[in-house]
């Protein structure tokens, strides 16, 4: 077998063409040779299709796919759930398909008016309760220079979409090759990216959170006259969250990190300060002694949250503060700010436009904007470099909660002015748009890498991070969101929010290479 570097046999990738070089290859009309020409999704190729296709072949003796591209799919939300390099990939090795082509049009009138085919198949079900419109206008086309269309048997009807919904099929490493085969990239290359993000200074400025669990067992009423719950406290664990795990997570990808934040003057502080000194993350915080450090205690019994209590003060920083935080910015040395807002205090629509203003020209900025508990808009960080909002926060910051998620992040793409936009999905992985041209490759999607979830807390945290740097080190926002997405997979896969390391990073590479391979 003939393969190229991303072990796709060549023989199947050469029945992909463009739509010039698929009319050189089949000449114009009158043709000794039939053209037949099938167009559709084709999201998971199934029974049906297979039969629709095999019987085309047998009305011609040149069949032609057409698919639609990503863009032009807005039935249902997260669809297509096959990119379409992949989709073209699965249909062209297959026998009886001569050649693939990916049409960037809606619908296919144009290619139909350029390429005419001798023969336009369509399934029964589009004919059998009479001839939809827009079937009507491709008829309309072929009847204009003398084609004909063939409806294919229809007894029995498949639904990709059914199959989808019913058991999804885990197709994550698939669609990453043919990504970084869109791309020219390799496993190797990811790789070797990871060894570059050492060389990178990232400066982050944001609100520490210190967010507390206490263990307790549960042990029924403490009266029979009011609804109290009684538990037995057994322990309270601690951790460094919002800015600050941001942080530690940046430094765990190598790179030189200095964080700006402002803290109370109390026990929490100290504590805060001693975790992020012992990640070996620059610490240069603010002291405000008539607000405390935010501190959220969750209540957790039998694995359940029981009760949340934040000890928090919302206010507006003050003056002294604000100038601080300016001059820490006006004076580092980093070649990438992050901004981290939760909303406590430091990020207001007064103080954004001064911090922001704050940063070096000519730098890499980044903003995460979480707006779980508080009102924040990632809109407030304009002509950003890279903004990671999660689809809710998406949602939120242009008021759309109808949307399905493509024209969603290019309606927030658009409206927020960055270079880069990765939208996270939770469980279906990421959308990007890093570009507004028209291209078909000016967005794209990546699904989840975590092999079996123990707690998806921090994954965000990650992906910000190795996006990040990884975006300033290789400057391609394909490899960014990648290693961002990996990084991701591997938080989910461990308990607690941990800094993943470059080694965790290429672990995941490497279990994605195995399974590959077969191995």
């Amino acid at each position: 077998m003939i393969s190229d570097d991303d072990g796709t046999d060549v023989r199947y990738k050469r029945k992909i063409v463009t739509r010039d070089e698929l009319r050189e290859a089949i000449g114009p009309r009158p043709r000794e040779r039939k053209v037949i020409l099938c167009h559709g999704t084709f999201d998971l190729v199934h029974p049906g299709h297979l039969r629709h296709l095999m019987y085309a072949r047998s009305q011609a003796d040149v069949l032609v796919v057409s698919v639609t591209s990503d863009a032009h799919i807005p039935k249902a939300n997260y669809r297509p759930y096959v990119p379409q390099d992949l989709r073209a990939l699965n249909l062209a090795a297959l026998e009886v398909v001569d050649y693939v082509l990916i049409d960037d049009d809606p619908v296919p009138l144009e290619n139909l008016r350029f390429l005419q085919p001798d023969f336009y198949a369509k399934g029964y079900e589009y004919a059998a309760s009479g001839i939809n419109p827009k079937t009507q206008e491709e008829i309309d086309v072929l009847d204009e220079y003398g084609g004909e269309i063939i409806l294919t048997p229809g007894d029995v009807v498949y639904s990709s979409s059914r199959f989808i919904e019913t058991t999804p099929p885990n197709l994550a490493p698939e669609k990453l090759v043919a990504l970084m085969s869109s791309e020219g990239l390799s496993f190797a290359d990811l790789t070797a990216a990871l060894d570059t993000l050492a060389d990178t200074h990232v400066h982050v400025v944001g609100d520490t959170i210190i967010d507390s669990y206490a263990y307790c067992t549960p042990i029924g009423s403490s009266t029979s006259k009011t609804p109290t719950i009684s538990l037995k406290f057994e322990e309270q664990i601690d951790f460094v969250g919002g800015a600050g795990v941001v942080a530690r997570h940046v430094r765990a990808t190598g790179a030189k990190v200095s964080f700006t934040t402002v803290l109370g003057d109390d026990a929490h502080r100290d504590f805060a300060l001693r975790e992020l000194e012992a990640g070996d993350v620059q610490v240069d915080a603010i002291v405000e002694g008539n607000r405390p450090t935010t501190n959220k205690l969750v209540y957790v019994a039998d694995g359940y949250r029981l009760l949340k209590v934040d000890v928090v003060d919302n206010r507006p920083i003050d003056t002294a503060t604000l100038d601080n935080i300016v001059r820490q910015l006006q004076s580092s040395t980093a070649g990438v700010f992050v901004v981290s807002d939760f909303r406590h205090g430091i990020f207001t629509k007064q103080t954004i436009p001064t911090i922001t203003g704050a940063i070096p020209p000519g730098c890499v900025r980044v903003a995460d904007s979480q707006v779980a508990s508080r009102w924040g808009n990632i809109l407030d960080f304009p002509g950003f470099d890279l903004i990671t909002p999660n689809e809710k926060e998406a949602r939120f910051s242009i008021g759309d909660q109808d949307s399905v998620v493509r024209p969603l992040a290019s309606d927030l793409y658009r409206r927020s002015g960055c270079k880069v936009l990765i939208m996270k999905m939770g469980a279906r992985g990421v959308m990007v748009h890093r570009g507004d041209s028209g291209s078909l490759r000016d967005f794209f999607q990546i699904d989840s890498f975590a092999d079996g979830v123990v707690d998806p807390v921090g994954a965000g945290d990650a992906l910000l991070a190795y996006a990040t740097v990884a975006l300033k080190a290789t400057e391609s926002a394909v490899v960014a969101a990648i290693l961002g997405s990996l990084a991701a997979g591997t938080a989910c896969e461990r308990d607690g929010n941990r800094p993943i390391t470059p080694d965790h990073v290429r672990e995941k590479i490497e279990s994605i290479e195995r399974h590959l391979s077969y191995k």
